[in-house]
């Protein structure tokens, strides 16, 4: 825009909102004359507009495919007029209107053709913020975001994007502004394109991004959950992502063993049963074995072989059923191809409690031979064990993966007592270090808790070197307490040397590499640690997480959601969804899921706070706040 301008010239500064339409060049020409007059007809019908020009406040600068708006009343007006623009646009959906706001100098200028214009920097800014968007954004500049956070009713509006890289290399800082009424909230292209550049996001910002990530799964790891009878999945509920029948003949899934005892008093026996087999065919080489929690989400319902080999992305199926009466126990299992329904292998097997080990390393062998696996390393014999240790034992695992504090509890008392009558069921051990594992944080303090976890993995270890559970639980506890990441790196690695199908392990490696800065890595342990335990709410409730902090935010709302389809009533402290739905600006969306949250827990959340401050409710973002406080300062 050519202009003359004297050398007295007296700039002024004024707020300045720029329009165009997206896309405008490609539109034939009628289509773009209806478009700019629905657009001219929506602009002076904004009670913004008519009020600058009742004032004489306002100047235009039209231009092809849009136009600016300078306003000379407040650094409001032009924020208030893009919001009523955008709230008009909603009945208008074949207009594709982005704007931009900078509040900066400008002055009246002479063009070349004689006529009234306006030039200056606040006119050039305002351009090239809204260059930065696409349809449907209202960005501002730095500037004008940093007037408006000064008044608490803007607060929960900005979205800060970080610089966009415009003319002949340089940056602008913009801010989104949107909420659920107006604006976009999706990230603009111009900014995605340039993390695609730079390897996802600048160096600068990795270390923001980084320390953000640290902080969540440092409270993560310190007492990795807050509160387990709440974030732990419950047994109730399935749900999956749509999938077939695995075309892997070599994976498979173990459910429990039905009970039918007479007295129908043996279901942690049954339990017990199962995930040692389990466990055992998960450490041989080449065969996928999906995870307990997934497995086990089937319990108690009649569900049809088929439809469970699809939820879990299977081949085949384990099944089977077990009575025990006093000390004889006859077991019936049969392995089931998803594909046709057929048996591949089924027998009955009736011993003396004493023969239950042998039975259980029977039923490996028999699956391995029957799905033509080649073992690479024959399962070890198992050393003659105490049979009341072990029935000590499996109640205790059966009360260990519950989540209360009552049964982790009692699941301890069982462990220790399992050990007393048999002090090398190494088994035992790991159950110890598992239900301290659990306690932490929630019922323990976590440096208490962890000092359990570490004592008990560690003497489980002595006993059997080969315990990948065992190998987690160590490394969560040298993270923890020593902060010696390179031990517990070295524990994870070993754990999946040990049992390659353990989501576990798959997962705690997840928290390690992100905590490290390594997010590529950290999302593909993830990724595997839900392939391996695909009903997981757990595992796909971190995979919320890390799309959160990689500012996939769409892919964040999907695996939220589906979180809350696995299991309706899992829940943290802050869910994860409100999380999300904070950063997009849906605030009464995520408060409603934060108040939800708190009846649930009945514990002051940080989360909660922020959303109170964002909408503007300042006493009770206040009085959040210090609730929080007061919980630190109780220890």
């Amino acid at each position: 825009m050519t202009s003359e301008r004297s050398p007295d010239v007296k700039f002024e500064i004024g707020h300045v909102l720029f329009i165009d339409i997206v896309g405008y060049s490609k539109l034939l020409i009628t289509e773009q004359s209806e478009q700019i007059q629905k657009l001219k007809q929506i602009v002076r019908g904004t009670e913004q507009v008519r009020l600058a020009e009742a004032e004489g406040k306002l100047l235009r600068l039209p231009t092809g495919d849009g136009g600016a708006l300078v306003f000379r009343t407040s650094p409001e007006a032009p924020v208030l007029c893009a919001m009523e623009i955008s709230k008009a646009l909603k009945n208008h959906p074949e207009l594709h209107v982005r704007m931009g706001i900078h509040s900066g100098p400008v002055n009246e200028v002479t063009d070349l053709n004689e006529q009234a214009n306006i030039a200056g920097a606040g006119i050039n800014i305002a351009q090239r913020v809204m260059d930065c968007g696409d349809a449907g954004h209202i960005l501002l500049s730095k500037r004008v975001a940093d007037d408006l956070d000064q008044y608490p009713r803007w607060r929960p509006l900005l979205h800060d994007l970080g610089d966009c890289e415009i003319k002949h290399g340089q940056r602008i800082s913009v801010v989104n502004l949107h909420d659920n009424q107006v604006g976009n909230p999706q990230r603009p292209e111009n900014f995605k394109a340039r993390k695609t550049e730079e390897g996802a996001v600048s160096r600068s910002n990795k270390k923001a991004l980084t320390a953000a990530v640290i902080t969540l799964l440092f409270v993560l790891s310190v007492g990795f959950f807050r509160f387990p009878h709440l974030f732990r999945p419950s047994e109730s509920k399935v749900a999956s992502k749509p999938q077939g029948v695995s075309t892997d003949d070599k994976s498979i899934a173990v459910l429990p063993f039905i009970d039918l005892s007479q007295a129908r008093d043996q279901e942690y026996f049954c339990d017990g049963i199962s995930e040692e087999i389990l466990d055992t065919l998960a450490k041989v080489e080449g065969l996928r074995v999906v995870a307990r929690t997934s497995s086990f989400s089937f319990k108690g319902k009649n569900a049809d072989v088929g439809d469970i080999a699809q939820k879990l992305n299977v081949q085949n199926v384990l099944e089977g059923s077990l009575r025990r009466e006093g000390n004889r126990v006859r077991i019936t299992a049969q392995l089931v191809n998803a594909r046709d329904g057929f048996h591949i292998w089924s027998d009955t097997f009736e011993r003396e409690l004493q023969g239950v080990f042998a039975v259980q390393d029977e039923i490996t062998r028999s699956i391995v031979d029957a799905l033509k696996i080649k073992l690479a390393v024959a399962p070890p014999a198992r050393a003659q064990q105490n049979t009341e240790a072990y029935d000590l034992y499996l109640q205790g695992l059966y009360l260990s993966n519950k989540s209360d504090e009552e049964n982790l509890r009692k699941s301890l008392n069982l462990f220790q007592h399992a050990l007393d009558k048999d002090p090398t069921l190494s088994r035992a051990w790991v159950g110890i270090a598992k239900a301290w594992f659990w306690l932490a944080d929630a019922y323990v303090k976590p440096l208490e808790a962890y000092q359990a976890v570490e004592s008990a993995a560690t003497k489980a270890l002595e006993l059997n070197e080969n315990d990948a559970e065992a190998h987690a639980y160590l490394s969560e506890a040298k993270r923890v307490l020593h902060w010696d990441w390179k031990t517990a790196e070295r524990e994870l690695q070993r754990a999946g040397e040990i049992d390659p199908n353990s989501a576990t392990a798959h997962l705690m490696f997840a928290h390690h590499r992100v905590c490290s800065g390594d997010l590529e890595g950290g999302q593909m342990e993830l990724d595997e640690a839900e392939r391996l335990d695909p009903l997981s709410p757990l595992v796909s409730d971190h995979q919320a997480i890390l799309f959160l902090y990689s500012d996939r935010l769409d892919d964040a709302v999907a695996a939220a959601k589906r979180t809350l389809t696995l299991d309706p009533n899992y829940n943290y402290l802050e869910p994860t969804l409100a999380r999300v739905y904070r950063e997009q600006g849906k605030l009464e969306d995520a408060l409603a899921l934060y108040l939800k949250a708190q009846q649930g827990t009945h514990e002051p959340n940080a989360g909660l706070a922020i959303a109170y401050a964002r909408l503007g409710r300042i006493s009770e973002a206040q009085r959040m706040l210090q609730q929080l406080i007061d919980k630190a300062n109780r220890g």
